[in-house]
């Protein structure tokens, strides 16, 4: 366990370094880290701090993010198909971003987009709560989320159908597709403490996740409150993944197949898959968002698109591998 967090640490190190100097400026590297830790007042110094660092932030803060929240739902629920979009959270903050980009208001200042997402995001989650009641167990809560997410995402169509210029459109459909490109230190500001206040309940109920891998009578009996555990989950990934689509988009796959790569080398433990998938989820989107500017930098290849066709295949192998022997 310890030696493959310092593996995934290390390799979370090393890509946000190749995210700091890569760039389709064709800067040297010691010459852009000179810049980043040193300043001084050129134009370098300014893609450094303004562009570069915020979306290697960004990058490690939503990878993470996701990677941890679909460990946790799929501890909770003991469901290996569980992803963070399944309680709704993503498609509502989508739909916010889409309102406001539709009405203008993500244009009125720098953090209304996002500010418009988080809102959607918590008023979805309200929604999700209330749907499943006080005492609904985890298929009641997997039904809201359903319930929330096409809700969501019928609206959102209606929105697109309804734009006034193919213009507005364009712009709704790519912000979709996910994206960390010229986000700025106020979207790291504006995103960290949501990701820091959802972390905290999800990495305190590791213990209940792993009770409940004993089946919920078994949790119960051995003190776990599943109502509170359910609300701890619901917080913190709504918190999380709210505040990662509203400055990134919608960004998939990373929090579906993380865990399912990660899981065989925990021992199948939530409680030690939550760190790994952190880290693994922070690799991924960071080497993601290499690729994005590598492979064809004179087009505006986005984010969301590489993560699934990296995750796509990697999925897909693993259903294979397990009708292949049998698990499925």
């Amino acid at each position: 366990m310890t030696r493959l967090l310092l593996a995934l640490g290390t390799l979370v190190a090393a890509l946000s370094l190749a995210s700091l100097v890569v760039g389709p400026a064709g800067i040297g590297p010691l010459a852009s880290l000179k810049a980043l830790i040193l300043g001084g007042e050129g134009p370098l110094t300014l893609v450094m701090r303004e562009i570069r660092l915020p979306r290697t932030i960004l990058g490690i803060l939503v990878g993470a993010g996701l990677g941890a929240s679909g460990a946790a739902l799929q501890g909770y629920l003991r469901n290996p198909l569980a992803e963070p979009g399944l309680i709704g959270v993503s498609g509502s903050a989508a739909l916010g971003a889409v309102l406001a980009l539709q009405t203008g208001i993500a244009s009125a200042f720098a953090l209304a987009l996002p500010l418009v997402a988080l809102a959607f995001a918590g008023a979805g989650v309200g929604l999700v709560v209330g749907l499943a009641g006080p005492r609904g167990g985890s298929l009641t809560l997997i039904l809201a989320g359903i319930a929330v997410s096409s809700l969501a995402a019928a609206l959102g169509a209606l929105v697109l159908n309804l734009s006034p210029n193919p213009f507005a459109a364009n712009e709704i459909v790519f912000w979709m597709m996910g994206s960390l490109a010229d986000r700025s230190l106020l979207h790291v500001w504006l995103a960290a403490p949501f990701m820091i206040a959802g972390a905290i309940p999800l990495w305190r109920m590791r213990r209940g996740l792993d009770a409940l891998t004993l089946g919920e009578d078994a949790a119960q009996a051995m003190g776990i409150r599943l109502s509170r555990l359910r609300l701890a989950l619901v917080a913190g990934v709504a918190a999380i993944v709210g505040a990662a689509t509203a400055v990134a988009g919608s960004v998939g796959f990373v929090g579906l197949v993380v865990p399912h790569v990660l899981r065989p080398l925990v021992g199948a433990r939530p409680s030690r898959l939550l760190p790994t998938s952190a880290l693994g989820g922070a690799a991924l989107v960071l080497a993601a968002d290499i690729a994005v500017r590598v492979i064809v930098p004179e087009r505006d290849l986005k984010l969301g698109v590489v993560t699934a066709l990296i995750g796509a295949p990697v999925f897909l192998r693993l259903v294979l591998r397990a009708r292949a022997e049998g698990r499925t």
